[in-house]
């Protein structure tokens, strides 16, 4: 069957009420040039084709149904990132890094890889709290940088946010005549929660702009699949050295470097709004997250297969698929129409 035959059988089955879970189709470029995007999503659920980025360094490689949590592995792991932390510095000709500080798992374990990567006179922690909430996580923050020895400053952002309020959102705010935004109630919770994880990173930038430094991102492989992050917010970054890894492999590489173990048990949660939890907006846990995404995403194995095979709920298989396909645009660079063949993605000669 040649290639457009087989476009053709996929947009019929598409279309219909097969169970097109299970096609798996790889001409992933001919699919996006030729299909409307709506048919182009779905065709991603089908074949879930992203290839794992993977630490690679001897005995680090792609990994098959298990996560890298044995003691050797962990131990590659750190020395990569480390070593991924430094020459990314020493590339940038970078005095050293920026790391927005939350008390919770994930920065915590940037900061103290940073910290072996740089030494803690290089390091730059940064609590940025907006509401009472988030205070003992600031606290708990305040005192892992003690500990470190890295600088640590604090920015209550919540008069910027009230400000932002009052100066822009109330001129932004739809019409009377908005179509469904009453039905919406929580729309505009989740919109100022995206401007609080922007306002962050518009001071971990200035910081790093004004003291010649580059900003650590904190997210992990789940988050990135998932599109569990704010774009241009706390997915603005100059290197995710933990981005390779499940949380599941995060828990285990914390525990690992030593961070303490109340940080590790803590409920994950983005801190976009008090009360807030990974979980709840997720609809899973990443005990339930990161056995499914590595069987879609690294494994190609079908939404079916995967959720009988894990016993997962077919409905919370499916949902958990359709946030990586449906946010693969945060993964992504702005396109461009491709005048030319000009794109914002192309390398120099020689690159």
């Amino acid at each position: 069957m040649d290639v457009y035959s087989r476009l053709l059988y996929i947009c019929n089955c598409l279309t219909s009420d097969c169970a097109w879970e299970n096609i798996l189709f790889k001409d992933k470029a001919l699919i996006r040039d030729k299909c409307p995007r709506t048919v182009y999503n779905k065709w991603c659920l089908i074949a879930m084709g992203a290839e794992r980025k993977t630490i690679v360094d001897a005995g680090i490689g792609r990994t098959t149904g298990t996560f890298i949590t044995d003691r050797p592995g962990l131990e590659l792991v750190r020395s990569r990132i480390v070593d991924d932390i430094r020459t990314t510095v020493e590339d940038a000709g970078a005095t050293g890094v920026v790391v927005a500080m939350s008390g919770g798992i994930d920065s915590t374990a940037t900061a103290e890889l940073a910290v072996e990567a740089l030494g803690s006179d290089r390091v730059l922690g940064l609590g940025l709290p907006c509401h009472k909430s988030e205070r003992a996580g600031v606290s708990e923050a305040r005192t892992i940088a003690e500990g470190l020895g890295i600088e640590f400053r604090e920015i209550q952002l919540r008069p910027v946010l009230e400000a932002f309020e009052e100066a822009a959102a109330i001129e932004l705010e739809p019409g009377d005549d908005a179509s469904g935004d009453d039905a919406r109630p929580d729309e505009r919770t989740h919109a100022l929660g995206n401007v609080i994880a922007r306002l962050r990173m518009c001071c971990a930038y200035y910081a790093a702009n004004r003291q010649r430094r580059i900003v650590l991102g904190t997210a992990n492989r789940s988050e990135l699949l998932l599109g569990y992050f704010t774009k241009y917010g706390d997915g603005a970054a100059d290197a995710y050295p933990l981005g390779d890894l499940y949380k599941t492999e995060v828990r285990a590489l914390a525990e690992r470097i030593g961070v303490p173990r109340r940080i590790v048990s803590k409920e994950p949660s983005a801190g976009f709004w008090a009360g807030q939890t990974d979980a709840d907006e997720l609809g899973a846990t990443y005990d339930v997250i990161d056995p499914l995404l590595q069987r879609l995403v690294d494994e190609d194995e079908s939404i079916e297969n995967a959720a009988a095979t894990l016993e997962i709920d077919r409905e919370t298989a499916r949902s958990l698929a359709w946030l990586y396909t449906e946010t693969e645009h945060k993964r992504s660079l702005p396109p461009t129409p491709g005048i030319a063949d000009r794109g914002a993605e192309q390398s120099l000669p020689g690159q």
